[in-house]
């Protein structure tokens, strides 16, 4: 009974994960709905309600802002936008910030977590993974003699928290593996570990 419990748990619990977080996204754009008159929003129109309109909604305003932002017209508007929110305070630090993080992240030249990395962290001797952010910047370069890198070490589960840390180039190892495969290791706690590529190659076989 016990082996059969647990397998039906197996089952269940990546399902019912999966499902609430789907439906937390639906109902979260979902409220996007609301900035509708009340005599233009579905319920009203059609007499009930349908998850996922706001989905679709959310989709189509990004999609038209980009193709706004994308001809010269836009790129003044969103110039303009932006120096508006450089004259104020508070928003300018917190805008500006989250701006260069997002277009260093999303940017198709970028190097931001385009790799994982094995690094010693938090003592010597005991390795976790990390992804590279870049190279020191700024008046803390200055003070870094040597060659050095900025990584990120995520913590396990939630890898949206972690540490930023700046290590000797010679102290941190490239894995061979792709970002995704290094976040599924982390959030699993190492319990869905990606193929070894080495098996793959010929020459490393007899290793």
């Amino acid at each position: 009974m016990k082996k059969y419990f647990i397998t039906g748990l197996l089952i269940w619990i990546p399902l019912a994960i999966t499902f609430m977080v789907l439906a937390w996204i639906v109902n979260t754009l979902d409220q996007i709905l609301l900035w509708l008159p009340n005599g233009a929003q579905p319920q009203t129109v059609l007499g009930f309600n349908i998850p996922g309109i706001g989905v679709l909604m959310a989709l189509a305003i990004v999609l038209a802002t980009g193709l706004v932002a994308a001809n010269v017209l836009g790129q003044k508007i969103v110039a303009l936008w932006e120096a508006v929110l450089a004259r104020i305070p508070v928003v300018k630090s917190i805008y500006y910030s989250v701006k260069q993080v997002s277009d260093t992240l999303f940017s198709s030249s970028g190097q931001a977590f385009r790799k994982a990395l094995l690094v010693q962290y938090p003592r010597q001797g005991a390795w976790t993974i990390a992804f590279l952010t870049g190279k020191p910047g700024g008046d803390a370069a200055h003070h870094l003699t040597g060659d050095y890198v900025s990584v990120y070490v995520p913590t396990t589960p939630n890898p949206t928290s972690g540490f930023f840390l700046m290590m000797p180039r010679d102290d941190v190892i490239e894995l061979d593996m792709s970002v995704d495969e290094a976040l599924k290791y982390i959030i699993s706690m190492g319990v869905v570990a990606p193929p070894s590529r080495r098996a793959e190659r010929p020459a490393l076989l007899n290793e």
